[in-house]
């Protein structure tokens, strides 16, 4: 059964306060092979002008997946995880992720679209600092593989 177009436009409510510590952007680092001493010592993160380590690009996918459970799970939306795959993402940064800051993501569904008998969400989340300050857009993309048909 198709999504219902209906729902872009959708948001969420935003998320619990994620608190980003230092050992969690190294083992996210370690975790995808980044050396980079940005990421685990302190120095070498004062010494590029940032206040602590931050976080590799990559790292708000662990907050914003978290988020776009809200989507996964709304029984409104009819979206079947089981039949779902990672299509894309992409993040657009007001600024790096850094050890300490207290984000929470709020999620948006922007787009839903049928392609080749395949339903196609994309979901955006809007992380932000507990001050109110934006961090970082997350872009998501998933995709309902379309049910096989058995022919009978």
């Amino acid at each position: 059964m198709p999504l219902d177009p209906s729902f872009i436009g959708r948001t969420y409510p935003p998320t619990e306060p994620y608190e980003v510590g230092r050992e969690k952007i190294r083992e996210f680092a370690v975790s995808i092979g980044d050396a980079n001493p940005v990421y685990t010592d302190p120095e070498a993160a004062k010494a590029l002008g940032y206040p602590d380590v931050i976080a590799p690009p990559t790292f708000p996918f662990v907050l914003s997946y978290r988020a776009a459970g809200q989507v996964v799970g709304d029984p409104e939306l009819g979206l079947d995880f089981s039949r779902v795959v990672h299509g894309d993402q992409r993040f657009v940064y007001t600024r790096p992720v850094r050890a300490g800051d207290r984000l929470t993501v709020t999620i948006v569904i922007d787009a839903i679209k049928s392609l080749a008998g395949n339903e196609v969400l994309t979901v955006r989340g809007e992380l932000h600092e507990a001050s109110g300050e934006h961090v970082v857009t997350s872009f998501m993309t998933l995709v309902a593989r379309a049910a096989e048909e058995t022919g009978e």
